[in-house]
């Protein structure tokens, strides 16, 4: 996916700062950050929203999830908690169409969110 920036991310044609890397997944500094800790973890393959995903993939978005988790420990947050966020598609809030896990952190956030 040429047009998809975070293929463009993977692919090292746009630079990024990392937290983590792993042979599925990618992690990185979001770019407009909404909490003082927030990273985007995304896998290397491009699957454009969560409907699009498939039996196959069920072990990626796991990866995604434990990726999420460490992503949180590497950015100091873990201990006291963080939030995770899938969006899906426009009234879900997802811009950018290539599946991506928020992972917020340092700071409260209340409930419900929204």
């Amino acid at each position: 996916m040429t047009d998809c920036i975070f293929c463009r991310i993977v692919a090292g044609e746009i630079p990024a700062k990392l937290i983590l890397e792993t042979e599925n997944v990618v992690a990185f500094h979001d770019l407009n950050p909404v909490a003082p800790q927030h990273a985007l973890v995304i896998p290397r393959r491009h699957i454009a929203t969560l409907d699009d995903a498939t039996d196959e993939d069920r072990e990626l978005l796991g990866q995604l999830m434990l990726a999420g988790a460490e992503a949180a420990r590497l950015l100091g947050c873990a201990e006291n908690g963080y939030r995770t966020v899938m969006n899906c598609k426009e009234s879900g809030g997802q811009s950018v169409y290539h599946i991506h896990l928020h992972v917020l952190g340092g700071r409260p956030f209340s409930w419900p969110p929204g």
